[in-house]
């Protein structure tokens, strides 16, 4: 008999994270790579694998502990396998590989039947100002004592680490630190946590009113909340409306159903929009960008990962399809059918919710026609959709109103970083991709 310990990988810049599932037991006879556990951090939850193969003599953790990297796990008798590396291996990816047996060539595409709109280009672009805000505050002395996965994890919330009091070993700055003054600074009442010195907001017994409940939000609404907050306040948001004319985009996509489907693969208008945002991203690269932590540089960047709001039991999560601009129409639709189900399930991975580009937030399968979507910081802009609607529009060729298949379009950015001009050319550009099919095949 030969026992050894299973230990806890390096799982990143996370601690204490909870188990929430154990899927083995005692006398289980596993693999290397099979999925011991299942814990969550933060929105995500994460599989951790077997580093190698062996029957389960003793499990040494319960669901609802705390583990963290190096944390015993179980005792694995190994006698009769053969042992890998003790290195845990890499999480394997989700995403399917595309299908090679159909031709992702279109052919014949009909040219469209109404005249694409024309994008504005007599506006000239105008001289950009330094994006940093003239008042921006910056605490003063001296600098803050933490690693460079908590500093980062303070940016992504907006904590100024030179308020962060540490409780780490000589006063270094803790994840839990920068969790604990986010929380207190949310905690004060509205506009003094944002210094603009608004009244405290009144503290109200709605029970002397009538009948109340009392419902605990759930922690992906509390995280969110505090996100969008911080995006709210942060980043002066500006909002550009407009139509698209998707009528013979739909009338393609319709066309396209049956082929897809012998593929396996549910083809929806949100793929067709992600290649024309690519598209709108590479022509205007200011919106493919994100301010540095210094508030000094903007930084552009050279690859295309496209966030998409999704709705779950649990709150809203953003999953990211990364190199957009890499897979065609297919691939996107099928990622997006994976991505929504695992977040549906609470099985995103933490790397699948990262890196993203630009966002779009799709409410077009519930109604409405426009809305005022809150950027998802660091980002500096993101896209709305609303429901599309059968509407006449003056035709210059047949001097006629037609029916057309207008889609609602809503475009936050961040004044920061991009002019009202360039949000209108952002919006026409998405017009004229959208009207004409063929272009998104370039």
């Amino acid at each position: 008999m030969s026992i050894k310990e299973v230990l806890v990988p390096d799982i990143g810049s996370f601690k204490d994270v909870e188990v929430i599932e154990i899927m083995v037991n005692v006398g289980d006879s596993i693999k290397t790579d099979d999925s011991l556990m299942t814990v969550e951090s933060d929105k995500a939850a994460m599989d951790i694998p077997a580093p190698f193969g062996g029957t389960v003599k003793e499990l040494k953790i319960k669901v609802g502990d705390k583990i963290s990297a190096g944390s015993l796990v179980l005792m694995l008798d190994t006698a009769g396998e053969a042992t890998a590396s003790s290195s845990a291996p890499v999480v394997k990816s989700f995403s399917q590989p595309p299908v090679t047996g159909a031709s992702t060539e279109v052919a014949a595409v009909p040219p469209p039947t109404h005249l694409a709109p024309e994008v504005p280009t007599h506006i000239p672009p105008k001289h950009r100002p330094d994006p940093v805000a003239a008042h921006a505050e910056f605490a003063s002395g001296k600098p803050a004592h933490a690693s460079p996965s908590v500093r980062r994890f303070a940016r992504e919330l907006g904590a100024d680490l030179s308020r962060v009091k540490g409780s780490g070993p000589r006063g270094r700055i803790l994840k839990e630190d920068v969790q604990n003054w986010i929380k207190a600074e949310l905690a004060k009442p509205t506009g003094e946590a944002i210094g603009l010195g608004f009244p405290p907001a009144p503290v109200v017994d709605f029970g002397k009113f009538g009948e109340i409940e009392n419902q605990p939000l759930s922690r992906i609404k509390k995280l969110s909340g505090a996100n969008l907050h911080r995006n709210w306040v942060s980043a002066p948001h500006v909002t550009q409306f407009d139509e698209a004319d998707i009528t013979d985009l739909e009338d393609f996509r319709k066309s396209m159903l049956d082929e897809a489907a012998k593929r396996g693969v549910k083809l929806t208008l949100l793929a067709f929009l992600m290649k024309a945002v690519v598209n709108a991203l590479r022509t205007y690269p200011t919106f493919n960008a994100s301010l540095a932590a210094d508030g000094e540089n903007l930084v552009l960047k050279k690859y295309f990962h496209v966030g998409f709001a999704c709705d779950t039991p649990d709150g809203l999560v953003v999953p990211v399809v990364r190199d957009v601009n890499k897979k065609d129409v297919m691939d996107i639709a099928r990622e997006l059918a994976e991505m929504s189900e695992l977040a549906r399930e609470r099985k995103l991975k933490v790397d699948s919710m990262q890196g993203g580009c630009f966002t779009i937030s799709s409410l077009g399968g519930i109604g409405g026609t426009m809305f005022t979507p809150i950027i998802n910081c660091p980002e500096v802009a993101i896209l709305g959709l609303s429901r599309a609607d059968w509407k006449p529009v003056w035709s210059k060729a047949t001097k006629t109103f037609e029916p057309r298949l207008m889609l609602p379009l809503s475009l936050s950015y961040d004044h920061r970083v991009i002019d009202g001009a360039d949000g209108a050319r952002f919006t026409s550009h998405l017009r004229l991709m959208l009207s004409d099919v063929r272009r998104l095949l370039l």
